[in-house]
């Protein structure tokens, strides 16, 4: 029989947020033990392109949240040099018209009174700062807050700072509750866990994780891919987007949707993104997609064209239905904290997710003096539940 582990706090994932958030524990003073059915940044992490990025949000507690991280993060890549890979490298949202550029200073000038830098680009400057952009483009807005971090390297690197005891093949198949109702830990395929507090990181999961607990949190996974080029020269400088981007991370559609976003990255290899689709749990490989993203790449970047792809990839967003994580105590269920449901902006918005449940952990309101109530988790309704796919294949938490 495994021997029974004991601990302050038990965060299930070890993904980038499962990592921030044992991070900020221990650094409080908590003994955290980390459990994931699969590897360190085997999920959603592994998936990712490592933005972290605050230009693609509106004014709000987001958009707080991303300012928060983003200092955090700033903060830790002084703390571990090169080890997460931290490139301040600043974001570029490109309009392809005049009526396009007015709505990017618009929204730029709502963003700029929440404190985000957002500077406007005339077309006189614009191939100042990428100089291989398709001609023609009437202006964009920069962002030098944007940044990028290697995502898989930095949820390794935060969780080995930490210290935490982390426990990777071993799934969650209940928690446990006293006969108040609050939780005990979690019981796994390989022993249990004792803790009088369970973090609830598991991503895509974190609706079956909220079930073994005996409450509900409806998080569906939407699928993106990724094409990855060979490696190139520096030739790409910033993280390059068009504006309907913006409009697309927003959409409550379940259907595809793709957007140019394309990246340079210090090994070499141009990141190309982005798409977005509700489909379950579905990995079957989609040419069509796949075409759809190099066609909206080589539009903003036409020397693309002639760059080889040498691979493309999946993941799945863990996404809510009011496009807002559950960060937080879960007051249906003492005990319960839940780190989960960002989207695709679960990199950037780890760090602010991490400090705001060790607040919580250590016994202070997580929400106070913000708009971070928002991130309550029992804010759905219970016909809230946007049509759970049928289990699929599971994938590393």
């Amino acid at each position: 029989m495994s021997k029974r582990l004991t601990c302050d706090v038990v965060v299930v994932g070890a993904g980038m947020v499962g990592a921030a958030c044992a991070l900020y524990a221990a650094r409080a003073g908590l003994d955290v033990v980390v459990v994931d059915r699969g590897s360190v940044a085997g999920g959603t992490t592994g998936a990712g392109e490592g933005n972290l990025l605050v230009s693609d949000k509106a004014p709000g507690p987001e958009l707080d949240l991303a300012l928060l991280s983003a200092r955090l993060w700033a903060d830790l890549a002084e703390e571990f040099g090169t080890a997460v890979e931290y490139e301040a490298k600043g974001g570029l949202v490109v309009a392809s018209s005049a009526d396009g550029l007015a709505g990017l200073e618009r929204f730029a000038d709502a963003q700029r009174a929440s404190g985000v830098l957002a500077t406007p680009v005339g077309a006189d400057e614009l191939y100042g700062l990428e100089p291989r952009l398709a001609p023609g483009l009437p202006g964009a807005v920069h962002y030098p807050q944007d940044a990028q971090v290697m995502p898989a390297l930095a949820a390794a690197r935060l969780l080995r700072a930490s210290g935490a005891r982390v426990l990777t093949g071993r799934t969650v198949t209940a928690v446990p509750r006293t006969a108040d109702g609050a939780v005990r830990g979690v019981r796994t395929d390989r022993g249990d866990v004792d803790a009088p507090a369970v973090v609830n990181a598991a991503g895509t999961w974190g609706a079956d994780i909220a079930a073994l607990a005996g409450t509900r949190l409806p998080v569906l996974p939407r699928r993106g891919f990724v094409l990855v080029t060979e490696p190139l020269p520096r030739l790409i400088r910033h993280k390059v987007y068009a504006a309907d981007y913006v409009a697309d991370v927003a959409s409550d559609s379940a259907a595809l949707q793709t957007s140019p976003v394309v990246e340079g990255t210090a090994a070499g290899p141009v990141l190309i993104g982005a798409s977005r689709e509700r489909t379950g749990f579905d990995r079957t490989f989609s040419l069509p997609v796949v075409r759809a993203l190099a066609a909206g790449a080589t539009r903003l970047f036409p020397f693309l064209a002639d760059v080889r792809a040498t691979r493309a990839y999946l993941g799945f967003r863990p996404y809510l239905p009011d496009h807002l994580p559950a960060v937080g105590p879960d007051p249906r269920v003492p005990g319960l904290h839940h780190a989960c449901g960002h989207e695709g902006a679960g990199i950037g918005l780890a760090t602010g997710t991490g400090h705001l449940v060790t607040r919580a952990l250590i016994g202070d309101d997580p929400y106070a003096g913000r708009e971070f109530a928002a991130f309550r988790p029992d804010r759905f309704a219970s016909g809230d539940t946007d049509r759970r796919p049928a289990p699929g294949p599971r994938p590393a938490d």
